[in-house]
């Protein structure tokens, strides 16, 4: 089955990431404490990638670093997506489950500050789920779905950023399929099995040191 040939890239990109996955997470705010703080400029809410540990994951600490150096006095804040980040890709649904929460949360307590959503690899395919958009493709069907994000709160979300997305695989990417379609960038290094037809997994593993985390950074800055 196609599921499982992509489970099986997925377990091959990680095993090579998983050096660089202790990269130490950054700070991640709980949904129900975001009133107790002064609202952000701008949050950063982004899906880490498979067998990261728990926080935003390193591409997307690499994307809050670059989006705060470009937005100079303005406050960024971040908010790891809490979900399992396993091998059961089954399990990414509770992140856009999570993700939506926040959003929520943000648009409730703080409606002013612009969101960028975000997600790697299987984080990616949270954003897919959020955007409607199926991460396995239309033929495979409804493998790790959960309701997209509710009509209501797509306008919190000022841009959207994802790096080796599985449904760029299947033709889906986000930033020309679903919710967030011309609002989002989604972007796949050359050879990365995940988000296209290469066979090369270690282009999988370096997003956080490449020249897309710039690139998503100005994209987000521009629409923040």
């Amino acid at each position: 089955m196609r599921s499982d040939r992509f489970r099986r890239l997925l377990r091959a990109a990680a095993a090579v990431a998983l050096p660089a996955a202790t990269v130490a997470a950054s700070v991640v705010l709980p949904a129900a404490t975001a009133s107790a703080q002064p609202c952000p400029d701008v949050e950063v809410i982004f899906a880490r990638g498979t067998s990261e540990p728990p926080g935003v994951g390193r591409v997307g600490q690499a994307l809050a670093d670059a989006l705060t150096n470009q937005l100079g006095g303005r406050t960024v804040t971040t908010y790891g997506v809490n979900y399992p980040a396993t091998y059961d890709f089954l399990e990414a649904a509770s992140g856009a489950t999570d993700a939506a929460g926040r959003i929520t949360t943000m648009a409730a307590q703080c409606p002013n500050t612009s969101i960028v959503l975000g997600g790697y690899s299987q984080g990616a395919a949270v954003v897919d789920m959020l955007a409607g958009v199926p991460p396995l493709g239309n033929k495979i069907g409804g493998i790790g779905s959960a309701p997209p994000l509710p009509s209501g709160l797509i306008g919190n979300v000022s841009a959207v950023a994802v790096f080796g997305n599985p449904a760029a695989k299947f033709g889906n990417p986000v930033s020309a399929a679903g919710l967030f379609s011309g609002k989002a960038i989604d972007l796949c290094a050359d050879g990365d099995p995940i988000c296209s037809d290469g066979r090369n997994p270690f282009a999988h593993t370096h997003y956080e040191s490449s020249p897309f985390i710039p690139q998503a950074a100005g994209f987000a800055a521009g629409r923040v």
